[in-house]
């Protein structure tokens, strides 16, 4: 049963109460990249979700007022890249640069996909559906290759900064 606020009390703002929530739950930061034109683009994520095992699919959600919208509206393939705490810079470099394709870090993938290197994992996905929404979108990829590298520490973002998970002592 919902609760209302009492006629004598401010309702909260609903928009301060979405980023304050989510503030608080953090997320697995990824770095989305794309060739459009024969340019890459690429930025840092963290909305990406695993959507199915079977066939393999992951989703992510991006504002389309985005510089990478183009990119991702018009090609066929994508990437995602999972970051290891040793890949703070490169997150840093893709949510605030504009040069983030300057430099040996990164080489061309399959289907044409920027791929980075040294990364914790990486997806070349084939993009099945984009759903706008609004100034937003949803996409959907299903996963056409992919590869895993070394076990590491995963970097998460929350709070507003960049972390890392804390092990307890409970197993499951």
């Amino acid at each position: 049963m919902t609760q209302q606020a009492p006629a004598d009390q401010p309702i909260p703002d609903p928009a301060a109460a979405f980023r304050d929530a989510f503030r608080r739950h953090p997320a697995g930061v990824t770095i989305i990249t794309a060739v459009y034109e024969g340019k890459p683009f690429g930025f840092t994520a963290t909305s990406v979700s695993s959507l199915s095992a079977d066939p393999p699919r992951f989703s992510f959600n991006m504002a389309r007022t985005s510089s990478s919208w183009p990119a991702i509206a018009n090609t066929n393939y994508i990437g995602v890249h999972m970051l290891g705490l040793a890949n703070r810079e490169l997150a840093d470099r893709f949510a605030r640069s504009r040069n983030r394709f300057d430099g040996d870090h990164w080489k061309p993938g399959p289907h044409g996909v920027p791929v980075l290197e040294n990364v914790a994992a990486h997806l070349i996905g084939r993009i099945s559906m984009r759903l706008s929404f609004e100034n937003n979108a949803v996409v959907v990829a299903e996963v056409a290759s992919g590869e895993v590298g070394a076990p590491g520490v995963p970097l998460l973002y929350h709070g507003g900064s960049y972390g890392q998970p804390t092990a307890l002592d409970y197993e499951i």
